[in-house]
């Protein structure tokens, strides 16, 4: 069997929050394809007492409780090679397509995701190498921040796709969002499809999809357009 692409591994105290997903739609396809390769690991398998406590009381004090940096180091040193270590973290740069493009030509990714009120600040200043956050809101954790950077990052790998041209006319992959799609049926209560779209003209459509998708972008994502300046 060929190597993989890309190898992922993901640290978490709830792995089956990131399980379930990774088992199903694309990536479930990928892992077949042997584009890639997806670990799970249970950060309380390196725990070392007899409750596999992973977190405790931040010093100073405070609310909530912090993930210790022994679990996490141990299981990171467990890992077959380095890999590039990824915090999910609120502090890091915002995810987007570019880092998804960019993170996609790694050969190994690690994701750290945090949960509670973070973690030890030393995992941070030595364990990782980037750290990287899903925007400016507050998840319970990252894992669901993880599996959005997984899934954005898988379907950008060689051989993952079934069909890689999809991935030409997908929103951010020129910059602007995808522009309107329709299906069967042809009409539906009044609501029409565009005459153009069944008219076979491909020139003329492809022409009307690239004005819909810089419309589309200046009505909904104006930034984007500024952006691309």
């Amino acid at each position: 069997m060929r190597q993989p692409r890309l190898r992922i591994d993901l640290l978490t105290l709830f792995p089956k929050l990131l399980e379930a997903p990774l088992d199903e739609s694309m990536a479930k396809q990928a892992k077949k394809r042997g584009a890639v390769q997806i670990h799970v690991h249970n950060l309380r398998d390196y725990a070392r007492d007899k409750r596999r406590s992973c977190d405790d009381k931040p010093f100073g004090g405070g609310a909530g409780m912090v993930l210790m940096i022994q679990p996490i180091h141990d299981c990171l040193a467990s890992i077959h090679g380095r890999g590039w270590r990824v915090s999910v973290s609120p502090r890091g740069r915002v995810f987007d397509h570019s880092a998804a493009k960019r993170l996609a030509c790694k050969r190994h990714l690690i994701f750290i995701c945090g949960h509670y009120e973070g973690v030890d600040e030393r995992v941070h200043q030595h364990l990782v190498d980037e750290e990287i956050s899903a925007g400016n809101f507050v998840t319970t954790g990252g894992e669901f921040p993880a599996l959005c950077f997984v899934d954005a990052i898988v379907r950008l790998v060689p051989g993952a796709l079934g069909n890689r041209k999809s991935l030409d006319e997908e929103s951010f992959g020129n910059g602007l969002l995808d522009f309107p799609q329709y299906t069967k049926p042809r009409g539906f209560r009044g609501w029409k499809t565009p005459e153009i779209l069944l008219s076979g003209d491909h020139h003329a459509v492809q022409a009307w999809r690239k004005e819909q998708a810089a419309s589309m972008t200046k009505r909904y994502r104006p930034d984007l357009m500024r952006g691309s300046k």
